[in-house]
């Protein structure tokens, strides 16, 4: 708990960081927004359109991942009295980060299509953020984004491995 309210106190009481949170939770919710990306990145970008595709196949494999693990884990979401919960989640499950897991293995397929650095621009912010919204433990959102690492390999072995350059 000291850290999630270290979090709380220091940076979610700075003005717009949990307007910005709830934002970035909407975004990411059931990996929606992730797949949103990868649907425009597939029609302007059309000799890749396969790889933004896999952009799409990695956040919901990753997505789905983290539910399954969550219902076989059952660790209930913070609830202590000094933890403002600042966001509504479509369960009251834990770990890992669905949000933390989607992010991670869209931010690395895309970075690795694009050759922009995006998991360094976009992981720490949605960990950071699900702390802020008082919704995950630090160790929720690590392991979320190390299955979304995870996951996020696994689809460039099979490109790979079937061909995609």
């Amino acid at each position: 708990m000291a850290i999630l309210n270290s979090v709380q106190s220091n940076i979610a009481s700075k003005p717009g960081v949990i307007e910005a949170a709830r934002g970035m939770s909407h975004f990411g919710e059931h990996a929606l927004g992730w797949v949103a990306v990868a649907g425009v990145g597939a029609a302007i970008d059309k000799p890749r359109r396969r790889k933004w595709a896999g952009v799409a196949v990695g956040a919901v494999g990753a997505h789905v991942a983290s539910i399954v693990i969550k219902r076989i884990v059952r660790r209930p979401r913070p609830d202590d009295p000094s933890i403002q919960v600042n966001v509504s989640t479509p369960s009251k499950l834990s770990f890992p980060s669905s949000h933390a897991t989607s992010t991670t293995a869209a931010a690395v397929l895309i970075g690795k299509l694009t050759g922009l650095p995006l998991p360094a621009m976009l992981v720490p912010p949605m960990l950071l953020s699900r702390l802020v919204l008082g919704v995950h433990y630090p160790t929720d959102v690590l392991a979320g984004s190390a299955l979304g690492a995870v996951s996020a390999a696994a689809v460039l072995k099979a490109e790979q491995k079937f061909g995609e350059k």
